[in-house]
Order: structure tokens, then sequence, then C-alpha cells
């Protein structure tokens, strides 16, 4: 996926790398790179850089702007509940 398919507050999912599988949010766009976050491992305050090429993205866009950690998980817990049943599934 190319850097502007990419925008803040974009639900991605990580296809690359060791958190590969896993779904976050998109906090920011800088230097062609995205920074993502999911409220548990990789906090609001210190979001992971990550290629765009690396990401997959969804339909679902939420607000970033005044997001704390804890509203970060409840709104990605949906996603990856589907991709632990997913995972379970096969």
């Amino acid at each position: 996926m190319n850097a502007e398919a990419i925008s803040v507050g974009l639900v991605v999912k990580s296809i690359a790398g060791h958190d590969s599988g896993s779904y976050y949010a998109v906090m920011k766009k800088e230097g062609g790179f995205a920074y993502i976050a999911d409220g548990k491992a990789r906090r609001v305050e210190a979001p992971k850089k990550k290629n765009p090429l690396h990401l997959r993205k969804t339909n679902t866009v939420i607000d970033v702007s005044q997001i704390t950690n804890k509203k970060l998980r409840a709104a990605l817990a949906k996603f990856n509940a589907e991709a632990d049943f997913t995972e379970e599934g096969d």
C-alpha cells in the first residue's frame, strides 16, 4: 500500500514484522512513514514507525485527536477479537 492511501485515524493491520496480524490506528504520517499505536504494546505517546507497504488498510477511521490508550484499546478490541477467532479457526 502506498503512503497516500494511509490517513491519520485509519485502522490498519500489520502484515510484516514481529507485530504482523495485529491491528493498529495510524496516529500520524511523517516522511513517508506511518506512526501506529494500539494503546497497549505501542502507546499513544510513543507510536511505532512503520513502512506503509507493511500495512493493510481497513475501511474504519477513528478520531485520534483526543484519544487515550484505554479508548484506543476499546476501539481496536473488535478487530483483534476477530483476528484471534480467525486464527483459531484455521
